[in-house]
């Protein structure tokens, strides 16, 4: 008769503990769940080392901060790595390109990649050690231009606007070469340089058409430029992300950074000379 009771103890002792640990797994999957499914607050931005990666180190990632974020800045010295390395899932933006250059590389490399906002952006300059203005140039005059294609383009179409030269008419302004000059009207001398050596040949040529990012970081400053670039859309650089990830919250954060008070304070005084984006203006 004893028997019974320590039987029918020994159930609720075996339920109570089923119970438990039933209840202990339900705690850890609302535990893990969060950090599975929710919204990563790890944030880590790639840019191009220079006037990019300054605007997020002083204009984006105290705002972010402020939201919560820990946020990391990768510098890249190269216009190829930052977008795989986003493709991968290392970075999670990347601060660096144009729209048409973006748009090509994940076409050509089949990258879920996407624009997300611009950002205001350096445009190329014509600067000159030997001149002081644009009037000065002279029969024969040498002038250095970047040597890629997109680049390249750019500056030979300020050359037309200055009355430099002619281009073909009806040619595509986003893609025109040497091959499109049709009038070279002060028998200028174009030198096709890689872009980062642009703000050396200063000591040589009589103008230098020089990319805003190159230009700063050679001491350089964009106000100092006899001219400067009227940036076509197409060329104002962006935030990229994953395509997976644009309705994600940080990403919802990052525009909002961008277009923070904050962040237009930081632009305005530290820099100057930057085309702004619609948004900002």
């Amino acid at each position: 008769m004893k028997k019974k009771p320590l039987i029918l103890i020994g159930l609720i002792i075996l339920l109570t503990a089923f119970l438990a640990a039933c209840g202990g797994q339900k705690d850890e999957q609302t535990a893990a769940k969060p950090q599975e499914q929710g919204d990563t607050k790890e944030v880590v931005i790639g840019a191009t080392a220079g006037p990019y990666s300054d605007q997020v180190n002083r204009g984006i990632k105290p705002v972010l901060e402020k939201k919560g974020y820990s946020v990391k800045v990768v510098e890249f010295n190269d216009y190829v790595q930052p977008n795989q390395a986003l493709a991968e899932g290392s970075l999670s933006a990347n601060v660096f390109q144009h729209v048409i250059y973006l748009k090509n590389f994940a076409k050509e490399h089949n990258l879920p990649i996407e624009d997300l906002i611009q950002v205001p952006t350096a445009p190329i300059g014509i600067y000159s050690h030997k001149h002081k203005s644009l009037d000065e140039v002279q029969p024969g005059a040498t002038v250095s231009l970047p040597n890629d294609p997109t680049n390249q383009a750019r500056a030979l179409v300020m050359m037309q606007n200055f009355g430099w030269i002619k281009l073909k008419d009806g040619v595509d302004l986003l893609r025109v070469s040497e091959k499109d000059v049709t009038e070279n009207k002060k028998n200028i001398k174009l030198l096709p340089l890689e872009a980062a050596q642009l703000p050396r040949s200063l000591d040589d040529a009589d103008y230098a058409f020089v990319n805003g990012n190159f230009a700063i970081a050679s001491g350089l400053k964009l106000t100092e430029a006899l001219d400067l670039e009227k940036i076509p859309d197409e060329y104002m650089n962006l935030v990229a992300i994953k395509t997976a990830d644009k309705d994600k919250q940080f990403v919802k954060d990052l525009v909002e950074a961008y277009k923070s008070q904050e962040f237009k304070d930081v632009i305005d005084k530290e820099f100057q000379g930057f085309i702004k984006p619609d948004y900002m203006k």
